[in-house]
């Protein structure tokens, strides 16, 4: 017996008529049943390597050991490093500049933000860089203005590249796939949530230890979330932890960290990752 009721009818014509009047870019993004995105945003290949942390990447005034650690490690011998700033309020931006110069500096590291550059010129400041850095803040802020300026394609195609990228909070975020976890209110609108889309997942950052009391909601907000999105996959990883992609494999630097697929949910030991790692190795 057929289940298409009446209301059904009115509903898929109530979502034809919605998608008629949209862009033609917003059109494609759209599935057949009207739900968004409409497929994978995942690129990668053998040169790509990410580094992402959850948040709160510094302790009295340094980077935490581990994220010393792990940007020795990401960052190699490069040391010249493009600071993407976007994700804080324009008038904040030089402040937020001279405080990471100075936290990288300690480390060795020479950094400027791509702020002070706008059109083409940032574009080409973006196709020398040697390193990035994608900092915390407002995520849908950071988004549209990656959009707008035309610098989100030229930053994923660095990263592909070969050139290290490094992203904490809302950086974290636009690593992946899509803008469906972040903790953040829709400060601004988006065209899309689609974003950079170098890891293989949607990413929860600051999230919550497993035995903390905030855990079981962050888990019950994720789970609701897949419920309505069943194909994606979310690393949701805490403050001060580090997930990596390197060489086609994704390894848990500095936990903790969390892996959600459809019903399941569990903590990552650090190391290797197959689960995320299987993701990456599907599309090269």
């Amino acid at each position: 017996m057929s289940t298409f009721t009446r209301r059904t009818f009115l509903q898929t014509v109530a979502v034809a008529g919605a998608a008629a009047t949209l862009p033609p870019l917003l059109q494609a993004e759209m599935t057949k049943d009207g739900l968004f995105p409409a497929g994978p945003n995942f690129f990668t290949g053998p040169r790509a390597s990410v580094m992402i942390s959850g948040g709160t990447i510094t302790k009295d005034g340094k980077f935490t050991d581990a994220v010393r650690a792990a940007h020795n490690l990401h960052y190699g011998a490069r040391k010249k490093i493009l600071l993407v700033l976007h994700a804080t309020e324009p008038d904040k931006r030089n402040a937020d500049e001279q405080k990471l110069k100075l936290l990288f500096a300690d480390d060795h590291y020479e950094a400027e933000s791509l702020h002070h550059w706008e059109g083409e010129a940032a574009l080409k400041k973006i196709a020398e860089a040697e390193a990035f850095f994608v900092g915390g803040g407002e995520t849908f802020l950071l988004l549209r203005t990656l959009i707008e300026t035309r610098q989100l394609a030229a930053i994923r195609e660095r990263v592909l590249a070969g050139v290290p990228y490094n992203g904490s909070s809302a950086g974290s975020n636009v690593a992946g796939t899509v803008i469906g976890c972040t903790n953040d209110f829709p400060v601004v609108d988006v065209p899309t949530r689609k974003s950079i889309g170098v890891l293989p997942v949607v990413v929860n950052p600051h999230h919550p230890p497993a035995d903390s009391n905030e855990y079981a909601g962050r888990v019950g907000k994720i789970k609701g979330y897949l419920r309505l999105n069943p194909a994606e996959t979310v690393l949701g990883i805490g403050n001060g932890a580090v997930a990596r992609l390197h060489e086609g494999k994704i390894t848990i630097e500095h936990g903790p960290a969390f892996y959600y697929h459809g019903a399941e949910e569990k903590e990552l030991p650090e190391g290797l990752c197959l689960e995320l790692t299987a993701l990456v190795t599907a599309h090269v």
